[in-house]
């Protein structure tokens, strides 16, 4: 028996090779994660006597170019959750963290728990970009709800509340949002209010022509009107036009590589057979398909539906001591956070709509009417949803 520790980090590797008893077959050595070292480590655990069992911890992506380099020449790699190598073997009182000791202490670990190892199977391709392009999403959502702000601080300045003016959603071609194109064309309250009613008609069905929208004279008269009764604590001048057309334009931006993204997103998501099944789901679209393909993945991977909640990290998990037995607990949260986030969107919908006849709905609303918290019938929705999911999705999916 071998089992060999590797302590992954960015670009590097630290490995160590133990046997039964603590023997050390190998000291701690550094591995680069380029071809020419991931061939040398490739050959030296080959040229290991008996059985070898490869252990990492998941640490972003960096680990995987060391365990598919292993497992694609059929040596055993498993790779854990670091919270579970983090708990094993604390025997310490004074705390010691080095990469060659976590090395010798995975490797340990990989031989305490040899039996229950489980398999590395590598992530398809296209399940492996969609996460990718996912977690991109949401650090443009982000980025974008920030320059959201900073744009309607600096409206607050030269035009009040023209981010209120126009309620109608993002265009799909292009992700635009109507209001941030409008402030483009007319910056400042003064380049509306001081305008006769008809010269502003006329320029606003021009813009409206050439951006796409749909123009509507009784809109211009109301903005017309309503720009006529505010007041701003910025003159009208060129730098004030040239900040807002700016914020504008880098907001546009984001706007296009989000839809650019949801669109690709959308496209490899086809590619899977679970696609239609989850487009079925009440409050799924094409955006929260994609979202919930790309975090949940495979679901044959899953023993059952409570591992799918432990996934979103909505399991309570267990906590007695003695006697004191609480009935309520908090959520563990050790799980997907982008996944919970889609989960409280998708449950948001069915508040909005409220579908009698959906049973993640009449769950919810039972739970609501029992008098539970917010908080609490949400996440009792969002259980119930997931129960659904996999349960619908396992039924179309090829066996293994």
């Amino acid at each position: 028996m071998n089992a060999v520790g590797i302590d992954v980090s960015k670009g590097k590797s630290t490995v160590a090779v133990i046997q039964p008893f603590g023997v050390v077959i190998a000291e701690p050595f550094d591995v680069f994660h380029t071809d020419s070292s991931l061939k040398e480590l490739v050959r030296f655990i080959k040229s290991l006597s008996g059985e070898t069992k490869v252990v990492m911890e998941y640490t972003g992506t960096y680990y995987e170019p060391v365990a598919n380099a292993l497992h694609n020449v059929g040596i055993f790699v498993s790779v854990v959750n670091p919270l579970l190598i983090d708990d094993y073997d604390t025997n310490r009182v004074r705390k010691v963290k080095t990469d060659k000791l976590d090395a010798l202490k995975i490797a340990s670990y990989a031989l305490d728990k040899w039996i229950k190892l489980r398999k590395y199977e590598p992530a398809e391709t296209v399940r492996k970009t969609l996460q990718i392009m996912n977690r991109q999403c949401i650090k443009l959502n982000k980025i974008l709800v920030m320059q959201k702000n900073s744009l309607i601080a600096l409206l607050d300045c030269c035009f009040p509340n023209a981010n209120t003016l126009f309620t109608s959603p993002h265009r799909v071609s292009d992700g635009h949002e109507k209001w941030v194109d409008f402030v483009m064309k007319f910056p400042h309250v003064d380049s509306v209010a001081k305008l006769p009613l008809s010269v502003f008609r006329t320029k606003y069905q021009s813009w409206c022509k050439k951006e796409h929208y749909n123009y509507s004279e009784s809109k211009a008269e109301q903005i017309h009107a309503y720009a006529r009764t505010i007041v701003s604590t910025l003159p009208m001048t060129d730098a004030v036009r040239k900040m807002v057309s700016e914020a504008a334009k880098h907001l546009n931006s984001t706007l296009e590589a989000l839809g650019t993204l949801h669109s690709e997103m959308d496209t490899l998501a086809t590619q899977l057979p679970e696609y239609e099944t989850v487009m079925n789901l009440y409050g799924v679209g094409k955006v929260f398909c994609s979202q919930l393909i790309a975090e949940i993945g495979d679901v044959t991977k899953l023993k059952s539906n409570k591992s799918l909640t432990a996934l979103a990290g909505i399991d309570p998990p267990p906590n007695q001591s003695g006697k004191d037995d609480p009935k309520s607990r908090r959520i563990s949260k050790r799980g997907s956070p982008a996944l919970r986030r889609t989960l409280f969107l998708i449950m948001t919908i069915y508040l909005q709509h409220q579908p009698a006849d959906e049973p993640v709905y009449q769950f919810l609303d039972k739970k609501r009417a029992e008098g539970k918290p917010y908080k609490v019938y949400m996440i009792a929705a969002a259980h119930k949803f997931l129960r659904i999911y996999y349960a619908r999705v396992k039924e179309v999916m090829p066996t293994q």
